[in-house]
């Protein structure tokens, strides 16, 4: 029973760090909870090693880790999200025509939970169960796109992670960063022959009560590009898979953009 009052000041730091747009000093958290300087880093230490805090060194400032939003998304992909997904998912696939996903993030993966097809199915690498880079699907990208700059750099900390499946895609973090950026801004994310030749993506995030993203839906269709980027106006399928996602954001309680 003595670990119970560290396991509180544990999830009383995280719940801070929760509501932070970014990371935060030690001391701005011992401070705001009352806390022993001592203590403080203590607890950040153990949260550190459990990968639910990151610290960023450079900064002198601590933020959430992976494993704080691997739980997060592990709690809405058990049930009631796949639940309130699928019937959404079948009305988007009727109304494009082509193959619809929801996909959540598992380290630096994107992991597809739901797959729904039309009549007349075209073959996928992407279904129920498979994974695939985050930063090389559209869906990953959209969810990567509203994460904190610490988040991303702690998914892709080196070239190694940047694994390629066709010649396309970005390779280097500060190339991730650009088309984060650019994603962020339009609201929705695309690729184009980066998973599979041939096919492209297009997909919206789905936000939780927070703004912080915990999904993604995203339509897959046969198309051949030659140029890099992609000319292809995608603006018409991204408004129906925009009125999906959001529609799913909710239906959870969240906040769309």
């Amino acid at each position: 029973m003595s670990d119970i009052p560290a396991l509180r000041r544990g999830l009383a730091v995280l719940r801070l760090l929760a509501t932070r747009a970014g990371p935060i000093s030690a001391a701005s958290i011992a401070r705001e909870l009352a806390l022993p300087r001592s203590t403080t880093y203590h607890l950040l230490a153990e949260l550190e090693q459990a990968r639910f805090v990151t610290h960023l060194p450079a900064e002198r400032r601590y933020g959430l880790g992976i494993a704080a939003f691997e739980l997060g998304s592990a709690y809405l992909r058990h049930d009631p999200l796949e639940r309130l997904a699928a019937p959404l998912l079948r009305d988007l696939v009727e109304q494009v025509g082509h193959n619809a996903h929801l996909g959540v993030l598992h380290g630096n993966e994107l992991l597809y939970l739901i797959k729904e097809h039309p009549a007349r199915p075209e073959t996928l690498v992407s279904d129920v169960g498979v994974r695939l880079p985050a930063h090389l699907t559209a869906s990953g990208r959209a969810i990567l796109a509203h994460l904190p700059a610490a988040h991303v750099r702690a998914l892709f900390p080196a070239a190694g992670a940047f694994v390629h499946r066709t010649d396309r895609g970005p390779r280097t973090l500060a190339a991730l960063r650009a088309l984060l950026s650019t994603e962020r801004r339009r609201g929705w994310s695309c690729e184009d022959g980066h998973v599979t030749s041939g096919f492209a993506s297009v997909a919206r995030p789905i936000f939780d009560h927070a703004h912080h993203p915990i999904a993604a839906i995203s339509v897959t269709l046969r198309h051949h590009c030659d140029t890099v980027p992609c000319e292809a106006d995608w603006s018409t399928l991204a408004g129906e898979v925009r009125w999906a996602a959001d529609e799913l954001t909710r239906r959870i309680g969240g906040r769309p953009n």
